[in-house]
């Protein structure tokens, strides 16, 4: 039996990111990408259910604004989070990235 939740295509990434929630402005890594959602590496305090904005570097160095909520928090390593609250823009950005992501590995 597959137990498998996720939908989307994941694409591994290994992109710094800025984020700020509750606690706080923290920087990490954002790995395991797709247009659902993404892992945040970070040594950040986070709870589930709390929406964080993120700032995703590009390869091409700009900064990609978006927001997600937390979906699962891992202590000491980071948390999951949905992008389910996006506006157009930043769905069609996300695409974008994971799209260009994609195509290169």
């Amino acid at each position: 039996m597959n137990d498998e939740k996720r939908t989307s295509e994941r694409v591994p990434v290994n992109l710094p990111t800025r984020w700020h929630g509750a606690t706080g402005s923290h920087e990490g890594r954002v790995e395991d990408l797709s247009v659902a959602g993404c892992f945040v590496n970070t040594t950040g305090a986070v709870d589930v259910g709390e929406i964080i904005s993120l700032l995703i570097q590009l390869p091409s160095g700009r900064w990609l604004p978006i927001r997600g909520k937390v979906a699962f928090h891992h202590q000491l390593t980071g948390f999951s989070i949905s992008f389910s609250i996006l506006d157009d823009k930043e769905r069609e950005n996300l695409n974008e990235l994971v799209a260009q992501q994609s195509a290169n590995t």
